[in-house]
């Protein structure tokens, strides 16, 4: 197959019967052409299939393109599409264009694929922080564009944030475990050192202390190797003497992985509690800790055209609410209690 040449401004010119400036200005100032010149010239750009340049337009002023760029993590977590399809849904609405790219959730990716976008002078650019510093974006910032960071705050970079109540909501999860009985409450996540563990973790150890448990280190498996399945751990912490009755998972895959684990071993006493919904926990009777994915991409993406608006206004960081939804798995009283 002959591949065609895609055509030119100067192409669609010389069809038309008028000069390259007219043409550039019945795209971006249609109003101050004559009526008949605007047909000519739109009806020679359809035979061409011509499509106007709005980023060469945008670079050769100097300016920002109307593009907004959004990195993230790996494309197969339902959690990052989600995401960007609340994004995406909110800036359509105002006339913006996304251009997603993702780091596969590896810090050293993440300032690599920023410097791509970012070369593509984009109206603001929003993330899920990776690496352990975003200071390589403050040049950027003070060039003018917006940076927002979604889910953990940018480090060592004034940036608006917005993430989730996630000490809030394992805080809740673990005192509903509490209250129904359990002592012995297990917590898993992998990785564990990025703020959003960080912060659930937090929430975990802070309901154990209110009930009077202020070691909690031998119920408690951190890693933070995302090609290690979580099903190893788990069945290690059940494998303990005194293991738990209750389990919290950091995330839906580590939710999925503790399924497993129960299921290959018959438990259906231990409870469960996941951070994160997924597609099929309604169906398995899955409790988690639940927020809506779309409504925080929503948010993300009005916090930036704010920012755009009001560049020089005060940083914000918005926190999106959790809330707890219960099916079954995360209602289980300790099996101490059941045969009392």
């Amino acid at each position: 197959m002959t591949v065609q040449q895609r055509a030119t401004l100067e192409d669609v010119a010389r069809l038309a019967g008028v000069s390259s400036k007219t043409v550039s200005r019945v795209f971006t100032h249609r109003d101050l052409v004559a009526p008949d010149t605007v047909e000519r010239v739109l009806g020679a750009a359809k035979r061409l299939r011509f499509r106007p340049n709005p980023l060469a337009r945008n670079l050769r002023r100097g300016g920002p393109t109307n593009t907004i760029g959004f990195i993230m993590g790996e494309l197969n977590n339902p959690f990052y599409y989600k995401l960007a399809a609340g994004i995406e849904r909110e800036l359509s609405a105002h006339g913006f264009s996304l251009v997603v790219a993702t780091t596969d959730d590896t810090a050293e990716g993440e300032e690599r694929v920023a410097d791509a976008l970012l070369g593509q002078r984009l109206g603001a650019l929003l993330l899920i922080p990776v690496a352990e510093d975003q200071s390589y974006l403050e040049g950027e910032r003070h060039l003018g564009t917006p940076v927002i960071a979604i889910d953990r705050p940018a480090r060592n970079l004034v940036a608006d944030s917005i993430v989730l109540e996630n000490h809030r909501g394992v805080f809740d999860a673990t005192t509903r475990l509490l209250a129904r009985g359990h002592r012995r409450i297990g917590y898993i996540c992998n990785p564990a050192s990025v703020y959003t563990q960080a912060e659930r973790l937090r929430g975990y150890r802070d309901a154990l202390a209110a009930y009077g448990i202020t070691d909690s280190s031998r119920w408690e498996r951190l890693a933070d190797d995302l090609a290690v399945p979580a099903d190893g751990f788990i069945a290690d912490l059940l494998d303990q003497p005194d293991a738990p009755t209750a389990i919290i998972t950091g995330n839906n895959r580590v939710t999925i992985g503790a399924l497993r684990v129960l299921r290959d071993r018959g438990d259906d006493a231990t409870a469960l509690v996941g951070f994160d919904d997924f597609d099929t926990a309604d169906v398995l009777g899955v409790t988690v800790v639940s927020y809506d994915p779309l409504a925080l991409g929503k948010a993300a993406a009005t916090l930036a055209i704010e920012r755009m608006q009001d560049p020089a206004g005060f940083t914000r960081q918005l926190e999106m609410p959790t809330w707890i939804v219960e099916r079954g798995t995360g209602e289980r009283i300790p099996a101490e209690r059941t045969t009392a």
